[in-house]
């Protein structure tokens, strides 16, 4: 695709169409298209990328439809831990948090993480004080409570006689270009259902979940989050079109389709570059992700057969 301002994605896994209902359906792809719209106005206010993909994702992250923030997997104790990163493409600073309880909109403490702190990642406990620090209310546990997810723990805990343990994915991600050819990543997740306390997956790790460099790519992925850390998946990406020259589509693809399944896991990601040329592989069978042109134009897709994987 070609002529991409910004674009955002729910996450990879495998969604056939007739899978849903059609009232699902238009739920996802008003969320998918909200959150468009809502970064593609900054934009074209002259502000920066990086604004755009915080507050796409914070659309993502308000939207009981998806992975994060409202509507986040419960770990095996029943709560949520939300993750998440922000990076600029123009001078490479970032920020992330891993491990946040009470804070509602995890990217945007990662965004103060990068602008109030001198650190990169904060966790836990910790970050949530910093949040607090800074002005951000205090969110109680129970507002990120969906039936959906509870549901989904509930089944996790007790799988078929024989059946693997269930896990979910819809993790969310945004990738943007502004008219100053800077370019911006975030992505923000709950991670997987029924996951250990604790565990940390890619979503706020720079370089394995998330990657902005002005000379090459914006990059937001989704997936088996810890081969993703062991791959350094988005910089990858990134150093593959710096040092070989390959393009955004062939660097992106060599990744997500062969290394990251090599490596015995599945995932996706979307790659913009400051050209606008946007590259959504994905090795599972499809990749929830949206995209708004130059003109305004939104393409949603959501079923798998709407998702080529490159």
């Amino acid at each position: 695709m070609r002529n991409v301002v910004l674009a955002v994605h729910g996450g990879a896994g495998s969604l056939p169409r007739g899978s849903i209902s059609a009232e699902q359906e238009r739920a996802y792809r008003d969320g998918l298209t909200r959150a468009l719209r809502t970064g593609y106005a900054l934009i074209n206010e002259g502000r920066p990328s990086l604004d755009a993909v915080e507050a796409a994702v914070r659309v993502l992250e308000d939207d009981p439809n998806f992975n994060a923030g409202k509507g986040a997997v419960f770990n095996t104790d029943g709560e949520q831990e939300l993750d998440a990163s922000i990076m600029n493409g123009r001078d490479l600073r970032s920020g992330a948090v891993a491990g946040v309880h009470n804070t509602k909109n995890p990217i945007s403490l990662a965004r103060m993480v990068m602008e109030r702190s001198r650190h990169v990642l904060m966790a836990g406990r910790g970050a949530d004080i910093f949040a607090l620090q800074n002005g951000v209310p205090y969110t109680t546990q129970d507002y990120f409570f969906t039936q959906r997810r509870w549901d989904a723990l509930i089944a996790a805990k007790n799988p078929p006689a024989g059946g693997a343990e269930q896990t979910t994915g819809e993790t969310v991600g945004a990738v943007a270009v502004d008219r100053n050819r800077d370019i911006a990543a975030a992505t923000s997740t709950g991670g997987l259902t029924n996951k250990l306390v604790g565990r940390v997956g890619d979503s706020p790790i720079i370089g394995a979940g998330t990657y902005a460099d002005n000379r090459t790519v914006a990059i937001s992925c989704t997936g088996t989050g810890e081969v993703f850390i062991r791959g350094v998946a988005a910089h990858d990406i990134s150093a593959l079109m710096d040092y070989t020259g390959a393009s955004v589509t062939r660097a992106a693809a060599r990744v997500i389709t062969e290394k990251i399944p090599a490596l015995g896991a599945t995932g996706g990601a979307i790659a913009l570059d400051p050209r606008g040329v946007l590259a959504t592989p994905h090795s599972t069978a499809g990749l929830i992700n949206a995209y708004i042109l130059r003109d305004g134009t939104v393409v949603t897709r959501i079923f798998d057969d709407e998702t080529p994987a490159r």
